[in-house]
């Protein structure tokens, strides 16, 4: 049998050197993870030398397969493939009817290709590795949990549970965005149709009223920008600017620094950013949770949801937690010490720690936070109505008063004759 030297951390953080006797590297991982370490380096006695140990092989450029996929498809696999495996069926032969079932398209090429890598020696998280656009790092290790442990028709299960939950929050939010949007985009056009097409036909007969006079600041300031939208160019800078920011936002966020810059200052926007910080520690709770009840090594889980969290403030603050659960410290020290979760997450996640019930504290935390984020949600729409009313009224009778002013100011004069 082949021999594997490895290079590990034990649960203090100290350095472990050893070899095991395997018949594949993922045996030899799976067997050290066993001892109770957490493996940083795995190779084959006389190998090449390999900086970090690769559980997934590299993904393979595949016909038709490198699109992205709909998580409502992934979804549905996902609990589809969990039923059949509890009915007993083979996983190739599982893979094979799901892929027949499916309509023309990236997804069932996907599938299709998976099918094939398991029926040439491949493991089913291995296979799925190779398709990163299909299926994420989340997805692959809760799939390699569940071929390790035999349980991999709960763990889809789990899975299919995690993602509908995670879907469901991120659609409540984004729901909840399209009616202000709208909102605003239509009083924008209406108010640019009017600036550019409206009022330039008045300018004449304002100047005409006021005789010569100098007219009064609110008609002369809306003439002007009148003016500068209708004749010079204005309305396409003003339509390029949303566009503009908007690129020049995903540039800066594509560095680590900017993104982190922007994610900071979002978080401590007023209400938005509570909203960010909630969906935020939904996010990672659920996806920690979910991860550590599948039986994914608590190290391995936090590298994994750091990835995930979408946020670039608490990707360091779990990273961090990493650093210091690897020295020995707990995780609600480091959680605490970072003062960018509330007190009752700490409080939790310790309980969790001392009663051996992490992931189910984690989950519980994730459900709190879904219904405050619905709260906030339904707040935050309460006060944009009224704002967004405000804001409209102002311009409207900004508008009106620069038309009627000199009228009204005509009509004093003659008066006074």
């Amino acid at each position: 049998m082949p021999t594997f030297q490895y290079t590990a951390l034990d649960a203090n953080g100290v350095e472990i050197k050893n070899e095991v006797e395997a018949l594949s590297q993922k045996e030899a991982i799976s067997k050290v993870r066993n001892m109770g370490y957490f493996p940083t380096k795995v190779r084959a006695r006389g190998a090449a030398k390999q900086s970090a140990i690769k559980a997934i092989t590299k993904p393979k450029k595949r016909r038709g397969a490198g699109g992205r996929v709909k998580v409502k498809l992934i979804t549905q696999f996902a609990r589809q493939l969990s039923t059949l495996q509890d009915a007993g069926l083979p996983i190739l032969r599982s893979l094979r009817i799901l892929q027949e079932q499916q309509k023309a398209g990236t997804f069932k090429k996907v599938i299709g290709y998976v099918a094939d890598d398991i029926e040439g020696g491949s493991t089913l998280s291995e296979a799925m590795g190779r398709f990163p656009k299909s299926f994420d790092r989340l997805f692959v290790n809760m799939v390699a949990a569940g071929e390790t442990g035999g349980v991999l028709d709960l763990i889809l299960s789990r899975i299919a549970d995690f993602m509908e939950k995670a879907q469901k929050l991120k659609s409540r939010v984004k729901s909840a965005m399209i009616y202000p949007l709208t909102v605003l985009g239509a009083a924008f056009a209406i108010l640019l149709g009017l600036m550019k097409y409206v009022i330039p036909k008045f300018s004449e007969v304002l100047t005409e009223m006021s005789g010569g006079e100098e007219m009064n600041p609110v008609t002369q300031a809306v003439l002007g920008i009148s003016g500068w939208i209708a004749n010079d160019f204005g309305w396409l800078v003003l339509l390029g600017v949303p566009f503009v920011f908007v690129m020049m936002l995903k540039t800066i966020a594509k560095f680590h620094t900017g993104k982190l810059v922007l994610d900071t200052i979002s978080l401590k926007l007023p209400v938005v950013g509570q909203i960010g910080s909630k969906v935020a520690v939904t996010r990672w709770t659920r996806t920690l949770g979910t991860l550590i009840s599948a039986g994914v090594p608590i190290l391995d889980a936090i590298n994994v949801t750091s990835d995930t969290v979408g946020n670039e403030v608490f990707s360091n603050m779990l990273k961090k937690v990493h650093n210091s659960i690897r020295k020995g410290d707990t995780f609600a020290g480091p959680l605490k010490q970072s003062k960018t979760v509330d007190l009752i997450v700490t409080n939790m996640v310790s309980v969790g720690e001392e009663t051996g019930d992490l992931d189910k504290m984690l989950v519980k935390v994730a459900d709190n936070y879904d219904e405050q984020v619905d709260v906030l949600v339904a707040s935050l729409m309460s006060l944009l109505e009224p704002v967004m009313i405000i804001v409209l009224g102002v311009a409207v009778a900004f508008i009106v008063m620069a038309v009627f002013l000199p009228m009204i100011q005509v009509i004093s004069s003659l008066g006074g004759m």
